[in-house]
């Protein structure tokens, strides 16, 4: 999941949203949206009582929630207990609350907004602006990530002009990339990090994510002037355009002494979102 966090207020309570990128939907904290509806004092005896009353969305619980990572109010990013916009829909009819029409409402407005988002484009850069500074990352290190984000973009564009438009194929190929310049694949790379599900390029360091980008820029342009036609070609594409970026972190580590490709964590100097060392995130509840 490519994360995305957000805190949207209701009546001036707070819900913690996340947008997924790549499934292009939101997930809304389940626990919020249960205390919006209820005000309960514990939500999670409620959450307990309102499935037992409720046979068949017990039965599809495990369907309707998933765990998602989200800012927990400690600061922290924990696996939380979350559902997309029809899942939320489906808890609300099991909630006895004057309260579900305006919250019904409220949801529909968000899903309304990211239309608009997808009309206009600087507003989703607007929000991810603000997401990041929520989380306590610093200005240069967003208008970096912002850069590539953009940079990233023209490029997936671009292999679905070439006819890419598998998944699997999309992380083949990045993988390729991202080999060619740092030495490592992606997963490769987000262990060497100590990551789990985070996201590589949120916990890159600002001269990591520069030459991604260069790599994925010079894989663009590459590939807008050969027209490959299938996708081994694609990849010859992609190995050359993280050789661009090789190149230059090369010529950068023989000044400078030393490797710039660092297990070091953006969140590592930023902000202490999680604890140095943990390798799996916990649950809310732990």
């Amino acid at each position: 999941m490519n994360e995305n966090f957000a805190i949207q207020l209701f009546e001036g309570k707070k819900v913690r949203i996340v947008w997924d990128a790549e499934q292009e939907k939101y997930y809304f904290s389940v626990a919020d949206i249960v205390q919006v509806l209820t005000d309960s004092a514990d939500v999670k005896q409620y959450i307990k009582r309102m499935r037992s009353r409720d046979s068949e969305l017990n039965s599809k619980w495990g369907t309707i929630c998933t765990p998602v990572v989200m800012l927990a109010p400690d600061g922290k990013r924990r696996k939380t207990q979350a559902a997309d916009l029809e899942g939320i829909f489906r808890i609300i009819q099991a909630i006895p609350s004057k309260k579900a029409e305006p919250v019904k409402q409220w949801l529909a407005e968000l899903g309304s907004m990211r239309v608009d988002q997808m009309i206009d484009p600087e507003l989703t850069f607007q929000m991810a602006v603000e997401d990041y500074r929520r989380q306590g990352y610093s200005d240069r290190w967003i208008n970096e990530r912002m850069r590539s984000i953009e940079m990233r973009k023209e490029l997936t564009d671009e292999w679905h002009r070439s006819g890419i438009h598998e998944p699997r194929d999309f992380a083949i190929l990045t993988n390729v990339l991202t080999k060619a310049w740092s030495g490592m694949t992606t997963g490769e790379y987000k262990r060497y990090k100590g990551l789990t599900k985070q996201n590589l390029r949120d916990n890159m360091t600002n001269v990591e994510l520069a030459l991604n980008t260069l790599a994925e820029v010079a894989t663009t342009e590459y590939s807008r002037q050969s027209n490959p036609q299938s996708m081994a070609e694609s990849q010859r594409i992609a190995k050359e355009g993280g050789e661009v970026a090789r190149e230059a972190r090369e010529t950068m580590e023989r000044r400078l002494g030393r490797s710039v490709v660092s297990s070091e964590r953006a969140s590592d100097y930023i902000r202490p979102i999680e604890d140095k060392g943990q390798n799996a995130l916990p649950k809310e509840d732990e």
